[in-house]
């Protein structure tokens, strides 16, 4: 019998030579992107400011206008991570990241201090600014400005035609910064809204009064559910959903009532009860999908639906198809079981 032996050693491994590297610079890694904080400043009572360094492992030439970043932090001997937008990539080979200090890695975030060192991801997300010069509408509400703000940098260096920014806040983040650029850029009109002093939320009225072609322009909106799903409503009603982007910005709360519905990790032979959204419930059971930023953006808890229907929990859409979805937004809404493939062993 002739049998060839394919099994190569691997006499060097990735972890073996970080560690290494990390003796000499904090930040050296083989494939990892790994930075250094370089400044964490306060924006308001509950929002920071974070200025990082990557290492020459990040594709600063794949960045984006819009797009996040997985922020990766050990806290309490568990891993966990969050996407956080760019607001500005610096001339120093620096990345801006404006934080809301809401949950357990935004909290552990306000805490870092200069000269520490961090995992990140690559650039991601498609929450990106149409080619070309024609107008846009930049919507915002609380933190989903730093997304935004990112935007309107770059709407301004495309030099669009017109650009409106509608921003509805609490605080008075970026305020100053936005007003300035709207003094320096006539083709800029700047709409703020401070929330405390008067109750104006986004309305197809004000829309209307504020941008009177709005359903035939080019739309991102970012902030709160509440306001991303009355924009959903405006848009749809005008029959220009194709005209509307948006970008959610906080992990999902689902509400109201549903009942517990089987679903099955067809991979890990895994049945349990869903009571809320598919990747929590999963958690609940016991099983442990990948998962990045909790909100929609990242795909990393993609899964193949074999069978089954679901509810898309941001813009209550039903998929009755089999499709590849991301777990982190939907949940079960119907009686039959649902059938998930995932793209790796839930019980990793």
């Amino acid at each position: 019998m002739n049998a060839t032996l394919s099994y190569q050693p691997h006499w060097v491994r990735e972890d073996f030579v970080d560690f290494v590297l990390q003796k000499i610079n904090v930040t050296w890694a083989w494939k990892r992107v790994l930075a250094e904080v370089t400044a964490v400043q306060p924006l308001h009572t509950d929002m920071v400011l974070i200025r990082l360094k990557p290492n020459r492992n990040f594709n600063f030439d794949q960045v984006r206008a819009g797009q996040s970043i997985l922020l990766t932090l050990l806290i309490d001997g568990v891993y966990q991570q969050r996407s956080y937008s760019i607001i500005e990539v610096t001339t120093q080979g620096e990345i801006a990241l404006g934080i809301k200090v809401q949950g357990l890695v935004s909290r552990a975030a306000q805490l870092l201090h200069v000269g520490e060192c961090v995992e990140i991801s690559q650039p991601q997300g498609d929450f990106i600014l149409h080619q070309g010069q024609h107008p846009a509408i930049l919507i915002a509400s609380g933190s989903g400005i730093t997304a935004i703000y990112s935007l309107l940098q770059q709407a301004l260096k495309q030099q669009l035609e017109q650009i409106h920014v509608i921003y509805f806040n609490r605080a008075e983040i970026f305020h100053a910064e936005l007003k300035a650029l709207a003094e320096q850029h006539p083709q800029l009109q700047y709409h703020f809204f401070n929330t405390t002093e008067q109750k104006q939320h986004l309305t197809e009225s004000l829309l209307q009064k504020l941008v009177p072609d709005f359903e035939q322009t080019a739309t991102y909106v970012c902030g709160h559910h509440g306001m991303m799903q009355k924009a959903n409503e405006i848009y749809a009603q005008k029959g220009a959903q194709s005209q509307l982007h948006q970008e959610y910005f906080q992990p999902l709360q689902v509400t109201g009532t549903h009942a517990a519905q089987p679903v099955i990790f067809r991979r890990a032979q895994h049945e349990f009860l869903a009571e809320t959204n598919l990747l929590s419930s999963a958690e609940q059971a016991g099983l442990r999908p990948q998962h990045g930023c909790r909100m929609g953006v990242c795909n990393k808890c993609s899964c193949t639906k074999v069978s089954g229907v679901t509810q898309n929990l941001l813009t209550g859409e039903i998929e009755d198809q089999p499709t590849k979805e991301r777990i982190d937004y939907l949940n079960r809404i119907n009686k039959h079981k649902l059938e998930l493939m995932p793209s790796f062993d839930p019980k990793l």
